[in-house]
């Protein structure tokens, strides 16, 4: 049996409220539970309020085997209960930054559209400077 550490929803409308539950990943998101650990509350007024935990039975579930949901995890490393998953190692793969002939060909199909680019874009100004002399000295 696997099992998972959740939040339940309870609450009214526009108004949640969490019940942090320990139950088997099969069973639906508010069905039975195992334990209630405690209530999360995160639109309380009072900061006191918000979070209410039973962190030795946390401890206990995490010890034997139990999975905490992402929102479940960062409350119980909020609470210094849990330090969190270990996050995987990147993979080493050979050859990523390695140039090709088909890297080579676009980069250096690149560099020539920026400098062509760059050309049209200083005969453009040349010419709206030239213009903007000959109605100075029209003027």
């Amino acid at each position: 049996m696997a099992v998972v550490i959740r939040l339940k929803r309870t609450g009214r409308a526009l108004r949640p409220c969490y019940r942090i539950s320990v139950l088997d990943s099969r069973k639906p998101r508010d069905g039975r539970t195992l334990e209630t650990l405690g209530v999360y509350d995160p639109v309380s007024p009072k900061e006191e309020l918000r979070l209410t935990l039973d962190v030795e039975r946390a401890k206990y579930w995490l010890g034997v085997g139990a999975l905490p949901s992402d929102t479940v995890n960062s409350i119980l490393k909020r609470q210094g209960v849990y330090e969190g998953r270990p996050q995987p190692l990147p993979r080493k793969r050979k050859g990523r930054n390695a140039a090709t002939k088909t890297s080579v060909a676009r980069d250096a199909a690149k560099a020539q559209r920026a400098e062509a680019k760059k050309a049209r874009r200083t005969e453009r100004l040349a010419a709206k400077k030239a213009v903007a002399a000959a109605s100075e000295g029209e003027e």
